[in-house]
């Protein structure tokens, strides 16, 4: 009996044991996700997004163990992205190249009106500024922005009604024009006619830009993102091409933020928000100075700094700001279609 006994009760003692670790296991399953992320960005972020894409799950799973994440990133022109979004393409994250073009999708109610003051520094993780991309040598004497008017020189520059990047390109120059001119529209819109008479081509984006200028070998001179100019010399050609830091340039403020209406579709509230906010982390903004962003965190900033020159800027808030600026330059029939089609 007592032997009968004895094997019954160890008998129930195992049963219980195996029927503990059955439930916790399909406790610690239930808890366990998958994550696809997707995030929509303009067109110089590809190699940046692809290393913090990379470098996100390891940091998601220090609380998240069991998770699964994969994050992907598509890139393009800056407003035919947000486009693509307002049309369907499924983001969690926009990663845009104007604050303007988040506004679109704030406007629509995929992204909350409150979106800029979700995250530090009005959602920017990093930032830039316009700079000129030379050919090695600056054979055509490129110095500042009067020279980009002169006959003998060719410009390359992509699509401000596509690109934001061509918003920030467009906006220097109309800021230097203003400047140089005493405040004169009419002289900055004189100046803006003539640069874009010395573009052979405009491409859709940043980065189709830069191929056509690094690639193609198409003009004398790129307008472009400092960090795509940086990443032609140091990573393309470091005997091919050299920077010109022109006297007045535009502080480029690309923000970033999780799309309200699509990640409470999806599920993905929680990790779409600490993904935007791990691009504000000392880790992603190393990231970031890597691939030639200017850090917003000093200092990380700071240990980058001989990478960055000290450049004169304004901001967009100068101009008036986005809806202003867009409503009057880039809008159908606004001072950019003016200038261009006359």
């Amino acid at each position: 009996m007592t032997n009968d006994f004895t094997f019954s009760r160890r008998s129930l003692l195992k049963g219980s044991a195996a029927a503990g670790v059955a439930t916790l296991l399909g406790a610690r399953a239930a808890q366990a996700a998958s994550y696809n992320l997707f995030n929509v960005s303009y067109d110089p972020t590809r190699e940046l997004y692809a290393e913090i894409d990379r470098l996100f799950p390891a940091t998601w799973a220090k609380d998240h163990a069991e998770d699964r994440v994969l994050v992907r990133t598509s890139h393009g022109g800056s407003g035919a992205q947000a486009r693509s979004v307002l049309e369907g393409a499924p983001a969690d994250v926009v990663t845009l190249g104007l604050a303007y073009d988040i506004d679109i999708l704030a406007q629509h109610g995929l992204v909350a009106t409150d979106w800029q003051s979700r995250l530090p520094h009005n959602s920017t993780p990093f930032t830039s500024t316009i700079v000129f991309l030379v050919r090695k040598g600056n054979p055509k004497n490129i110095h500042d922005w009067p020279d980009l008017i002169r006959d003998d020189v060719s410009l390359i520059t992509p699509n401000p009604k596509t690109s934001g990047g061509a918003r920030w390109n467009y906006l220097a120059a109309w800021g230097w024009a203003l400047k140089a001119h005493g405040n004169s529209e009419d002289a900055a819109k004189d100046y803006l006619k003539s640069l874009f008479q010395h573009v052979p081509v405009l491409d859709t984006g940043a980065r189709g830009a830069t191929n056509s200028f690094v690639q193609r070998h198409l003009g004398d001179v790129l307008l472009a993102w400092e960090n795509e100019a940086l990443m032609a010399i140091n990573d393309i050609g470091a005997n091919e091409f050299d920077i010109v830091v022109p006297s007045l340039s535009i502080l480029a403020e690309p923000p970033v933020s999780i799309v309200d209406k699509n990640v409470k579709a999806h599920g993905t509230e929680a990790i779409a928000t600490a993904y935007t906010q791990f691009l504000f982390a000392p880790a992603a903004q190393a990231v970031g100075a890597k691939h030639y962003f200017r850090p917003v965190d000093a200092g990380v900033l700071a240990a980058h700094a001989s990478v960055f020159p000290k450049v004169n800027t304004f901001d967009i808030a100068s101009l008036g700001g986005w809806q202003t600026v867009q409503k009057k330059h880039f809008a159908d029939g606004g001072i950019f279609d003016q200038l261009y089609k006359s």
